[in-house]
C-alpha cells in the first residue's frame, strides 16, 4: 500500500473531485426555497465548542466499527426527522405517541448513538449543541466511516423542537409511491427533481422490511411477480420474504453490496432489481431515468447526494431563539 499522507490532505483531495462532478451534474437543477442559507453556518459552534465535530465523529466512527448496520440507520433517522416538521430533532422525543412510534419510523434506529453523543458534548461544551445537529452530523459521520473523511459538509445551527406527533408523518415518502407522488412529496420539502434521484441513493445500504416488498411478489397466497422485478431476481427476493412473511423479516435494498455506500443502487435499478416499488419508479419517467444513468457513476453520485444532503438538512430548521437546546435528545426541557 501507498503512503497515507493524512486526514487533511485527502479531505482536500476529495472535496476537489466532488466540486468538478458537481459542476457538470446539477448545474442545471431548478433554484428553490433550499438553495439559500436559513440561518445555518458552517463551523457555528467554532468559539462555543470547538470539538463539536472531532467529538461526533469519534463517537459514530467507533460506534460503526462495532455495528456496520449503523449508517444506513442513522441516515435514516436524518431523513425520516427532516421530512417530518423539519430538521429538529422531534423525531427523537420519547412522549406518548411520539413521531418514533409511527409506522414508517419502525425501521429507524441509532438512537443510542445520539445519546452517546450528547453525553460527551454535554461534558465538553453544556447547553450548545442541539440534538438536530447531531443528527446531521451523526449520519454524515456514520456513512463517512468507510471512506475515512467527509462525504458531504455539514451547516449546523440547528436549534431542537418542542412536539413530536406520530400523527404528522403522514408526510413521509411511501415506499409504494408512484413516480409522480414522490415528486409532490419532495417538492413538498422543497426538493426537486434532481434531489429525490440523489437522496434515494441512500438505499445503497440499508434494508427494507418484507411488509414492503411482497406486494410486488404475492398476490393474496399465489405469487404475482411484478413485472418492473427482473424474474430471477424476484425469485430471490422471495427466499428473503416468503409468503406469508414474519413481521421481522427484511431484505437488503442493494443485493449487490448492501454495506457499501456507492453506486450500485442506480446499476440494480437499470437492471430491474429494485427493492421497493418507489426506487423502481425512478426509472419510469425519462428525465428521472436519464439521472439514474449518470449517477450510475460513483463519482457523480458522491457530488450530487452531497449537495441534496445539504439541500435536505435546511428543511424548515428552527434557528435563531425559536425552539431550544436540549439537555437530553430523548425530552424536552422542562426549566
Amino acid at each position: 500500500m501507498g503512503r497515507d499522507f493524512g486526514w487533511p490532505w485527502r479531505v482536500a483531495a476529495w472535496w476537489a473531485v466532488v466540486a468538478v462532478a458537481a459542476g457538470g451534474l446539477v448545474g442545471g437543477a431548478r433554484a428553490g426555497l433550499l438553495e439559500s442559507n436559513p440561518g445555518l453556518a458552517y463551523n457555528f459552534y467554532q468559539k462555543t465548542c470547538p470539538n463539536v465535530d472531532s467529538i461526533v465523529r469519534s463517537v459514530t466512527w467507533a460506534q460503526v466499527a462495532a455495528n456496520p448496520a449503523l449508517p444506513a440507520r442513522l441516515l435514516r433517522l436524518h431523513f425520516h426527522d427532516c421530512f417530518v416538521q423539519g430538521c429538529d430533532a422531534s423525531i427523537l422525543l420519547d412522549n406518548a405517541q411520539s413521531e418514533k412510534t409511527a409506522g414508517p419510523n419502525g425501521s429507524v434506529g441509532g438512537y443510542e448513538v445520539i445519546d452517546a453523543i450528547k453525553t460527551q458534548l454535554e461534558q465538553a461544551c453544556p447547553g450548545v449543541v442541539s440534538c438536530a445537529d447531531i443528527v446531521a452530523l451523526a449520519a454524515r459521520d456514520a456513512v463517512s466511516y468507510q471512506f475515512k473523511a467527509s462525504l458531504w459538509q455539514v451547516e449546523t445551527g440547528r436549534r431542537d423542537g418542542l412536539v413530536s406527533l406520530a400523527s404528522n408523518t403522514g408526510t413521509l415518502p411511501s415506499p409504494f409511491a408512484g413516480f409522480n407522488g414522490l415528486v409532490q412529496s419532495f417538492a413538498a420539502r422543497g426538493l426537486n427533481l434532481t434531489d429525490l434521484v440523489a437522496l434515494s441513493g441512500a438505499h445503497t445500504i440499508g434494508k427494507a422490511n418484507c411488509a414492503s416488498v411482497t406486494p410486488r411478489l404475492y398476490q393474496g397466497n399465489s405469487t404475482n411477480i411484478d413485472p418492473l422485478l427482473d424474474s430471477a431476481y424476484a425469485t430471490k427476493l422471495m427466499s428473503s420474504c416468503p409468503n406469508p412473511s414474519p413481521s421481522s423479516a427484511t431484505v437488503d435494498l442493494d443485493g449487490t453490496t448492501p454495506l457499501k455506500f456507492d453506486s450500485s443502487f442506480y446499476t440494480n435499478l437499470q437492471k430491474k432489481q429494485g427493492v421497493l416499488a418507489s426506487d423502481t419508479a425512478l426509472t419510469q419517467n425519462g428525465a428521472a431515468a436519464q439521472m439514474v444513468a449518470d449517477l450510475t457513476n460513483p463519482i457523480k453520485f458522491y457530488a450530487a447526494f452531497s449537495m441534496s444532503m445539504k439541500k435536505m438538512g435546511r428543511i424548515d430548521v428552527l434557528t435563531g431563539s425559536k425552539g431550544q437546546i436540549r439537555k437530553q435528545c430523548r425530552a424536552v426541557n422542562t426549566s
